[in-house]
């Protein structure tokens, strides 16, 4: 189903977005997303080598999909230059997603591991779900994403286990368990499981099951094509305008 918002409608001003990792699949992707819709403009597209100082008078928002160590660079001229960032990256490490918190002090920031609005519906589906039965439960994450796909488990897979693990007052970090391999002891229930498979040119898959005796409650949502990402970006991006500092996710775009 094709998405468009018209800006313009809400009272807002043009806003000029530029796109970064631009020749890959989601950059395309994001780029297409931006020309479909009223009230937002192409401003700049950059790829590898691309100097980001240098356009800096071209653009209001920077949408950014490609590895950390780029994000971590652009963010940094966005900070000191009075750009918003849209960060749609994952494979972070903790101390990588601390300079983010930092940064955010300085500059306004949606960051989120899926843009998608059904993805983030499901993330409020999942809360509710960990407090009226998680307790009950044996919970695993299954996620499928296409042969490409590079950090594993991947950035949506581990927001849905931390939404899980906070409902459940419980720290992701002590009780996720990411594949079992030979004789192992009776599964803990404070667990929560995540299984990976990469595979063809699947977009996204991802499935929560919470397993009790005698039922199976499942919460899942499957992508098939990256324009729901996309427009959930571009989304975030005409959302920061009137933002001037904070790190914000999807679940602040959306009001959930």
């Amino acid at each position: 189903m094709e998405c468009k918002f018209s800006y313009q409608n809400w009272g807002l001003k043009m806003v000029r977005i530029a796109v970064s990792g631009s020749t890959g699949r989601m950059g395309q992707t994001i780029i297409e997303a931006i020309k479909q819709n009223e009230g937002i403009e192409l401003g700049v597209v950059l790829d590898k080598g691309d100097d980001l100082n240098a356009v800096l008078d071209q653009f209001d928002v920077l949408i950014d999909f490609t590895c950390p160590e780029a994000t971590l660079r652009y963010l940094q001229i966005c900070q000191y230059s009075s750009k918003t960032m849209v960060i749609g990256t994952t494979g972070f490490s903790d101390d990588e997603l601390q300079v983010i918190n930092d940064t955010a002090k300085n500059t306004a920031i949606v960051f989120a591991p899926n843009m998608s609005v059904g993805v983030n519906l499901s993330l409020k589906l999942l809360d509710m779900a960990a407090r009226v039965i998680g307790n009950d439960a044996d919970i695993e994450i299954i996620e499928t994403h296409h042969r490409y796909k590079v950090d594993a488990p991947s950035g949506t897979a581990l927001k849905m286990g931390e939404v899980v693990a906070n409902a459940l007052g419980r720290d992701l970090s002590k009780c996720a368990v990411y594949g079992r391999v030979g004789i192992e002891e009776p599964r803990d229930k404070e667990t929560i499981g995540f299984s990976t498979i990469r595979g063809g040119d699947v977009v996204g898959e991802h499935t929560v099951s919470f397993f009790m005796d005698g039922e199976r409650v499942e919460i899942t949502h499957k992508a098939s094509s990256r324009l729901t990402f996309a427009n959930g970006a571009v989304r975030a991006g005409i959302w920061l305008q009137d933002k001037s500092v904070g790190l914000y996710s999807m679940q602040d775009v959306l009001d959930l």
